[in-house]
């Protein structure tokens, strides 16, 4: 099966829908500390970095799941249980 055909010009429902304004009640001590640890002077930034280091963590435990149970004689739960 084919990919569809974009239009020159168009952007796709995905990447139209990447940013968004969001109106959010957060925890600034939180954001404070996001800040810190990643140097950056931004709410935003520390936010949008934030999540970037969860979708990475997220992908490492699913590519690392296969590996569930090869090492003989770990017991304890995984990941980090």
């Amino acid at each position: 099966m084919r990919a569809p055909r974009r239009r020159p010009g168009r952007v796709s429902a995905m990447a139209a829908s990447m940013r968004r304004d969001k109106h959010l009640e957060l925890d600034q001590r939180k954001i404070d500390f996001a800040k810190r640890y990643f140097g950056v002077r931004s709410d935003e930034e520390a936010i949008d970095r934030a999540l970037s280091l969860l979708m990475a963590e997220e992908r490492i435990v699913r590519r690392l799941r296969p590996l569930r149970g090869v090492l003989r004689g770990d017991r304890r739960r995984w990941p980090h249980q």
